[in-house]
């Protein structure tokens, strides 16, 4: 609850009150402006639901961008922990193909020598 809202409710009562006394004590002036008082704090009461609801809805907008964003953010975060892993394994196994070539290499050089 804002303070527009607050001040709608107290504008209510306060014209209300004077709207009673105006018309017990035949006053239409001052009946007439506790009535407008009250129009006036139905409208700020409404204008303060309007902010808050403007505030809730934002609020939520607020909360399910940010769930989207640390969703996506898992989720790219899992898709590079799976493409780097994967990318370790290759560079791994070019290692140790390049390790069993120079390998067949060598051993075919020390066999051509040693025949």
């Amino acid at each position: 609850m804002n303070t527009n809202t607050v001040a709608g409710k107290i504008d209510q009562v306060a014209g209300k009150i004077k709207q009673t006394v105006g018309e017990a004590v035949g006053n239409d002036s001052l009946a007439n402006r506790g009535v407008a008082e009250q129009v006036k704090g139905h409208f700020n009461e409404a204008w303060g639901d309007v902010k808050d609801t403007a505030n809730d809805l934002h609020q939520k907008a607020h909360t399910q961008a940010q769930a989207k964003l640390h969703s996506n953010t898992e989720a790219l975060r899992s898709e590079t922990q799976d493409t780097t892993h994967e990318l370790r394994e290759k560079i791994t196994a070019t290692a140790q193909n390049i390790k069993e070539s120079i390998s067949t290499k060598l051993d075919e050089l020390k066999h051509k020598h040693t025949v």
